[in-house]
């Protein structure tokens, strides 16, 4: 499967059924310690403005399902690139990385390493709640979180819906196409299901009610969504590596040693204090250890 043959092969199929307009993986390998504007406040409006018009234009009786679904048509949507991830890039306002499609970590790797990501480039990066992000995650988050929200309902077990997740970036949404299985991709889906599961559900996050009631009028907002109760460390392709194809592994942990001074000089910047209690909470959703290749055992800091 990592023949780089089937990678060119895979990449053509898919050239053939995705805009070319779409991008799959993000770049948090560089620009680690850039001065990038905290979209916080921009994003956490965007959501609150969704929920607040779906409610101020609800008519009929409560309908959770119909709700989440309501979400996801605002934010969500069909792949491949998302609402809200399509806002995110368009908006100016929304500061984003240096790095843009085709100028990142990945720059002159050959397709077999790479591969979609050679031909369709990788998604922007941005800063929200101090953590470093790609657009992507957001479109996972409510797309992928959805799927994961309604198979809980419909009464699946967490290894059943987490499996699924797995199986899902094992093949075409991950490591076959772009020779990644993306840790972070399956941490912005459980924390998307979480979401959706808060909507309606007091304590989803600790000690906070549920972000939507209702009345005999119809749901009203009960509190404030912020992405701060659900964006964490693990969220950042770097400091939550997955593992990768052998060709992409090795191309990019060389790219890595070349950033190892920037790395020691400022090493905050490239790891996270919190990383054995975030690897302790979402180990269970189908994470595979891949943490040699983060900057704290590739640079020894």
């Amino acid at each position: 499967m990592d023949s780089p043959l089937t990678s060119i092969a895979v990449c053509l199929c898919l050239a053939l059924c995705v805009s070319g307009g779409f991008a799959y993986e993000s770049d948090q390998y560089l620009y680690r310690t850039a001065e990038v504007a905290d979209s916080l406040p921009l994003m956490d409006a965007r959501v609150n403005d969704a929920l607040v018009q779906i409610a101020a234009t609800w008519s009929g009786p409560r309908d959770d399902a119909r709700f989440a679904r309501a979400v996801y048509r605002e934010l969500g949507g069909l792949y491949w690139v998302d609402h809200i991830e399509r806002w995110a890039n368009a908006n100016p306002a929304i500061r984003k990385y240096p790095q843009t499609r085709f100028r990142s970590v990945y720059r002159g790797m050959p397709i077999w390493a790479t591969r979609v990501n050679y031909l369709f480039g990788v998604a922007r990066s941005m800063r929200v709640g101090g953590v470093r992000v790609g657009t992507d995650k957001f479109g996972h988050f409510f797309s992928q979180g959805l799927k994961y929200y309604k198979r809980h309902k419909r009464g699946w077990s967490d290894e059943r819906v987490f499996g699924r997740g797995a199986f899902a970036e094992r093949w075409i949404f991950g490591k076959l196409t772009t020779g990644v299985y993306a840790n972070a991709d399956l941490v912005a889906n459980y924390e998307g299901m979480r979401f959706y599961a808060s909507l309606f559900e007091d304590d989803v996050r600790s000690g906070k009610p549920a972000l939507v009631g209702w009345s005999e009028d119809g749901p009203v907002i009960a509190r404030p969504f912020t992405w701060t109760d659900h964006v964490t460390d693990y969220w950042d392709e770097a400091l939550n590596p997955g593992p990768m194809v052998p060709a992409l592994e090795k191309r990019l942990h060389a790219r890595m040693l070349g950033l190892c001074d920037a790395a020691r000089a400022v090493p905050a910047a490239y790891s996270s204090p919190e990383d054995d209690a975030l690897w302790e909470r979402y180990e269970k959703i189908g994470l595979k250890d891949a943490r040699h290749m983060q900057f704290t055992s590739v640079c020894s800091l």
